[in-house]
């Protein structure tokens, strides 16, 4: 793959802590109850939903009416594809769960519901499941419910991860998004680091005294900084809400100020921990509130950010009440490491201002190509092209822009940007939160 795009997991938290969810990734879930993982799945369904992305649901351990009365109103998804492998499979072809195509006019739902007629075999499970895939466009995204239905109906961990080992590599060559559900205490400890080995992220679900945790075991080249940190969490009327989150009144959440100006300016924690002169873990901890840091490092983190100290304690009044903001006052934005060289980015308001729209001044070197959006943002953005000329490239389509021209963005998400003119090309560019 030429660019690794990022997309939503449909939870903004996770996507903060995971460092990202992109094209090409396969995200094992390793599930301590059989049942936590849900949420997270149908959160992702609804995010591929909302971005018109075809969805195939691979399912051993449900009937489909059962499924579908789980899935709601997302089953009314036309791009969502069902694969029954449970009716054929541990429904053993019974009269009682063919009746759902026989009788019950399977064919009237929205979605696409096809029965699996062989699901004992993992080779025809294969063949079915990607002839599904060579028939939908663009970047597909999948889960699988679940590993541990697979071992039951296979007989075994070798088929298990063999079918994982062949189907892993070559969900990430086609450019999908897989998530697999594996109850953790249904498999043995050497399947489940086999399987870890082989995935690009792994997350762990574990329940203790009513309390949920979300630990990332593995995220392959992302910043390992939230990893094997369990994070906590609750679900409240179908929203995950991590403790990270929550705030207390009057307490003072340092932590989430510094992570939101870090991020902001571009920085990881440990590029961060490297310019202040103390340790990742140091950062990891200030931002999670479990310490706080001295005063010189506080200091020294105002003047890397490029903010006043009071911005840390969310004291904004002064500069809500401005009106102008100098030259002086734009700041030099850090892109990621696929685009360092290619694209300068300055974020033309201070770091601590908090507008609705944030402008960015964007330029791009004549004769360079940007595999990738130079934003990652969930919100609407809008463009206006100062100088110079610049293709735009989309999933399916390519636009040229011109100098005066103004690009538009809801959800959609550039996957190249080239610049085709003899100059620099400069950008105007509106971040609308």
């Amino acid at each position: 793959m030429s660019a690794r795009m990022s997309v939503s997991s449909g939870i903004d938290q996770v996507d903060l802590l995971l460092g990202g969810l992109f094209i090409g990734d396969n995200v094992i879930w390793y599930d301590d109850a059989g049942s936590l993982a849900s949420i997270f799945c149908h959160k992702f369904l609804h995010a591929s939903q909302a971005h018109a992305k075809p969805f195939i649901y691979v399912n051993f351990d449900h009937s489909p009416r059962t499924l579908l009365e789980k899935l709601g109103a997302l089953a009314d998804y036309p791009s969502l594809t069902i694969l029954d492998c449970f009716t054929c499979g541990k429904g053993g072809a019974s009269p009682f769960f063919l009746r759902f195509y026989n009788e019950e006019h399977a064919a009237d739902w929205p979605c696409n519901i096809v029965l699996h007629e062989e699901p004992h075999s993992m080779g025809k499970v294969m063949d079915v499941l990607y002839g599904l895939h060579e028939a939908m466009k663009g970047d597909v995204r999948l889960l699988f419910e679940s590993v541990t239905g697979m071992q039951e109906l296979w007989g075994g961990e070798d088929q298990v991860l063999q079918f994982y080992a062949q189907s892993c590599p070559r969900l990430y060559e086609l450019n999908t998004i897989a998530y697999w559900i594996m109850e953790k205490k249904a498999h043995s400890s050497r399947l489940r680091a086999q399987i870890s080995q082989i995935a690009q992220v792994a997350i762990d679900l574990t329940i203790k005294s009513g309390t949920t945790s979300m630990t990332i075991v593995k995220a392959e080249n992302r910043n390992v900084e939230n990893q094997h940190k369990p994070h906590f969490y609750r679900i409240k009327n179908q929203v995950v809400v991590f403790d990270e989150e929550k705030r207390s009144p009057g307490r003072l959440d340092l932590g989430k100020r510094l992570r939101e100006l870090r991020t902001r300016r571009g920085l990881s924690q440990t590029e961060l921990s490297r310019l202040v002169g103390v340790t990742p873990s140091t950062i990891s901890q200030v931002e999670s509130n479990l310490i706080y840091p001295s005063l010189p490092a506080l200091l020294k983190m105002a003047e890397v950010l490029s903010v006043d100290v009071n911005s840390f304690f969310n004291d904004r009044e002064g500069s809500e009440k401005r009106i102008v903001f100098s030259s002086s006052d734009a700041v030099e934005i850090r892109m990621p490491g696929a685009l360092e060289g290619t694209v300068r980015a300055r974020l033309l308001t201070p770091v601590d201002f908090e507008p609705r729209v944030l402008p960015h001044l964007i330029e791009i070197a004549p004769g360079q190509t940007v595999s990738a959006h130079f934003m990652v943002h969930k919100g609407e953005e809008l463009g206006y092209l100062l100088s110079g000329e610049l293709e735009v490239k989309f999933e399916n389509d390519a636009c040229t822009v011109s100098a005066g021209d103004v690009v538009y963005l809801t959800s959609e998400t550039p996957t190249q940007w080239r610049n085709t003119g003899t100059g620099a090309a400069r950008l105007l560019w509106l971040k609308i939160r």
